[in-house]
């Protein structure tokens, strides 16, 4: 399996190095392998979804709330 780096995967998803950081301890990154200190990410690894963004509904944009 090739590996990326977090810097690599941040640079990729457009998040911090720190979030790639977190997201692997969380164990939100399926496939993730830590390595000494070294993170080592699936270059195929999706972006997980962000669950501190609320998705809004269609019927909340139509009233402006």
């Amino acid at each position: 399996m090739n590996y990326i780096s977090v810097k690599a995967a941040s640079k990729k998803w457009g998040i911090s190095e720190r979030r790639i950081q977190k997201l692997c301890e969380e164990s939100r990154i399926d496939g993730t392998e830590k390595f000494g200190r070294a993170w080592l990410i699936p270059k195929d690894a999706e972006k997980p979804i962000d669950g501190r963004m609320k998705i809004k509904n269609k019927q909340e944009d139509k009233h402006g709330v």
